[in-house]
Parts: structure tokens; C-alpha cells; sequence
């Protein structure tokens, strides 16, 4: 399985944009065109149906290579085949998120500001998520923080930093020239008319900017 260090561009599955029945074929897309890791992301969802999907896509992930990712519930990783949890700010600690999902699981946690970051990398996550870059409307409630702080973020932790937060391939030319090095990318990938090839092109421009440092 492909190591979070190696993890340039991660995307997300979201049932807010992809519909029970179209969850395989968009996992399938993204995993063609380049993405490096998946996560499953269902907000609105009783667990028993997150681990019902999450099983199929763990298995689509797997059998690529590919680190899957559950959102909010690690007590459901090992039952569901994943690799690993995403915990928010208000969720559970990284240390009682892999006590539920597992010692070798994959524990990734959101950070909203250089304080949070830095507070967060204390708890020895295998990377963070930083933002919201700018708005997006999967976090409404969140202000975005801008790029300002990117270059501190990197210069500052040494573990792997996925921005996010309303990056797309238009935007994401300029959020590399800020210092980014990885990214997350959600509703630019998943309502793309052809999610494949927009995943393809956003990897590109992250590796091309990975091999020009």
C-alpha cells in the first residue's frame, strides 16, 4: 500500500455529492485518474450504512493499492476493511481515535489555524488536514484562512500536510506557488463532467510542483 508520505492528492468521496448507487463507479474514477488516497465521507449516515459502503469501497481501494479512509468513525475501520480515520477539531484525541480503529491504523486530524496545527501534530496524527483555504460549501461554517499560513505550516511540523478546503484545478496552480505540497480536493473532482481526467490533471500539476522543489 502506497505510504502517506508518497500521498500528494487525496480525495474524498462524499455522499453530499454521490449517490449510494454511483459511490463504486466514482471511487473507480479517482482511482484511475491518480488519486494517491481515498476517503469515505458520509455525514448524514447511520454507521451501520457507513460500514455497509465503506466495506465495498475499502475493498476497491485495496485491491489498488490505495490508503482508504473513514470520516468521523474509527470504531468502524477494522470491521470495514479501511486503513485508517479522519477525526475533526471537536472529535475524538488521535490516541483514542487509534485505540478504536487499531495500533497500525491511519490517523489523520483537521486543523483550522497554524495554533491548531501545531497543537494537533502534539498528538502524533500520521498527517493533518489544513483549512478551509478558502470557502467551500461542504464546510459553510467554517471561515476560510487563506494561504498566508501555508509556508509556516510546512516549516513548522514535519509530518504530511493535506491543504483542503476549496482548492480546485483552477485555483490549485496558486495554492502550490504558496508552498502547498499536498492537497485535498472534494466537489471539483466528484461533480466534474469527467472526474477521471480532472483527477489526472490536478495530480499532474501537484507532481510537477513536487519534482521542481
Amino acid at each position: 500500500m502506497k505510504s502517506i508520505a508518497e500521498c500528494l492528492l487525496y480525495g474524498i468521496v462524499d455522499t453530499g455529492y454521490v449517490a449510494r448507487e454511483n459511490l463504486v463507479a466514482m471511487t473507480t474514477q479517482l482511482l484511475c485518474g491518480g488519486a494517491d488516497i481515498i476517503q469515505f465521507r458520509a455525514k448524514k449516515q447511520t454507521p451501520e450504512d457507513i460500514l455497509s459502503m465503506a466495506r465495498q469501497l475499502a475493498a476497491i481501494c485495496r485491491a489498488a493499492g490505495i490508503p482508504f479512509i473513514i470520516n468521523d468513525h474509527p470504531e468502524l475501520v477494522r470491521d470495514a476493511g479501511a486503513d485508517g480515520a479522519h477525526v475533526g477539531q471537536d472529535d475524538l484525541t488521535v490516541a483514542e481515535a487509534r485505540r478504536l480503529a487499531g495500533p497500525e491504523a491511519i490517523i489523520g486530524k483537521s486543523t483550522h489555524s497554524l495554533a491548531q496545527a501545531i497543537a494537533a501534530a502534539g498528538e502524533s496524527p500520521d498527517y493533518i488536514g489544513f483549512g478551509p483555504l478558502f470557502a467551500t460549501p461542504t464546510k459553510p461554517d467554517y471561515t476560510p484562512i487563506g494561504i498566508e499560513q501555508i509556508e509556516a505550516v510546512h516549516e513548522t511540523l514535519t509530518l504530511p500536510v493535506f491543504c483542503i478546503g476549496g482548492i480546485k484545478l483552477s485555483n490549485l496552480p496558486g495554492v502550490l506557488a504558496a508552498g502547498a505540497r499536498r492537497v485535498v480536493i472534494v466537489s471539483d473532482l466528484l461533480i466534474a463532467k469527467d472526474p477521471a481526467a480532472q483527477t489526472a490533471q490536478c495530480r499532474a500539476l501537484l507532481h510537477c510542483s513536487r519534482a521542481t522543489e
